[in-house]
């Protein structure tokens, strides 16, 4: 569950992003009214509009990363959901599977030791991931 909303999150935030940045690029910003003067002073400090423009591009680049960071983990979670989705031989409902960048957590509770085995072997054989972190139960 805390995938999907953490997918969710990751796509209404690249919404927002490219919104932002499209509407800037191609000059569909708000404008102001005609009946409203802008004061100016004549004369702009271009380096500190460098230096801003310096750090807008750099929270961007960041902001950026952390997206695609989120895109990646929720790309990964998905495949690994359903390929157990696929597989007779797991009841994948009852895995919770969690990605934090090439790492995956497994846990839930299963019916037996080859039900656990096959869904670790379905996480690690999946390209992308580097470790498994197998946290899964066998019912008693």
């Amino acid at each position: 569950m805390r995938s999907l909303i953490r997918a969710l999150l990751a796509i209404v935030l690249i919404g927002f992003v490219a919104f932002f940045v499209l509407g800037w690029w191609t000059g569909s910003r708000p404008s102001r009214p005609a009946d409203k003067p802008t004061a100016t002073s004549g004369t702009i400090d271009t380096a500190t509009a460098r230096e801003r423009g310096a750090a807008i591009g750099e929270k961007a680049a960041v902001a950026t990363a952390k997206v695609q960071e989120t895109v990646n983990e929720a790309r990964l979670t998905a495949k690994i959901k359903a390929k157990m989705a696929l597989d007779d031989s797991v009841k994948s409902r009852a895995i919770d599977v969690t990605t934090n960048g090439s790492t995956v957590t497994l846990s839930g509770t299963v019916g037996s030791a080859a039900e656990r085995d096959r869904a670790v072997r379905i996480a690690r054989e999946t390209d992308g991931v580097t470790q498994v972190v197998d946290h899964v139960q066998i019912e008693k």
